[in-house]
């Protein structure tokens, strides 16, 4: 996995189409091999996750051309490698699901929610506040609490509409999206069983994106 921290390093370093011109056989090879390395790490989450069995890997590793329409940065390229993997689709997915990172100083793996409509995270904050119990089991957890911690992201600086003001769990519902993140050092990647490791933080993970799945599910029909 050096490879990849030492190409993005100097992407990071030379972000222009210039550069990436003269490497791109260089990241060709990187982007096959990660593809290899997201179809190994599918296989290994299916052994918990049924759903996830025989999801292509392709179809679940982002682009690394930047979209700049919108942006005033102009750099035209990531300078990460990133991967969704869903039983339920690739990147491009709604439903919840497990998130590789790779990028120097800044590799994590995470999961969960992210950016859902607004119907949906109605009905995704309704549904843990009338579950509140089974939704508190899964994040009390000790384990998820040591490799992720805490709900991460923007919130609401006020209850959102429709629940009780004094709701004891204001923290979580104030929340606009349901995602846990596990930073990991460059060294994490060095290792062999790395992807061994990886996939266990994401056994953790699976309780709670099967809870977030189930009320996807039912908002769009398949509960």
């Amino acid at each position: 996995m050096k490879e990849y921290f030492e190409f993005l390093k100097e992407l990071r370093e030379n972000n222009n189409r210039e550069w990436f011109k003269e490497n791109k056989p260089r990241y060709d090879v990187l982007y096959k091999k990660f593809v290899d390395v997201v179809r190994q790490l599918i296989e290994k989450i299916a052994v918990f996750d049924v759903e996830i069995a025989g999801l292509d890997a392709g179809s679940c590793v982002y682009r690394i051309y930047r979209d700049i329409r919108f942006s005033p940065d102009k750099t035209p390229y990531k300078t990460h490698f990133g991967a969704y993997m869903t039983g339920f689709g690739g990147r491009t997915s709604p439903y919840g699901g497990y998130y590789l990172h790779i990028e120097p100083g800044n590799s994590f793996v995470s999961g969960g929610v992210w950016c859902p409509t607004p119907a949906m995270l109605k009905q995704l904050r309704h549904d843990i506040y009338d579950n509140i119990e089974d939704f508190i089991t899964v994040f009390e957890n000790e384990k998820f609490k040591e490799v992720y911690g805490e709900l991460e992201g923007e919130m609401l600086k006020r209850m959102p509409d429709g629940f009780p003001k004094d709701c004891p769990y204001e923290e979580i519902l104030k929340h606009k999206y349901f995602v846990v993140s596990s930073m990991k050092p460059n060294k994490f990647f060095y290792k062999d069983d790395w992807q061994e490791k990886a996939a266990e933080d994401f056994r953790i993970l699976y309780p709670f994106n099967k809870f977030l799945n189930y009320t996807i599910g039912e908002f769009f029909g398949k509960g």
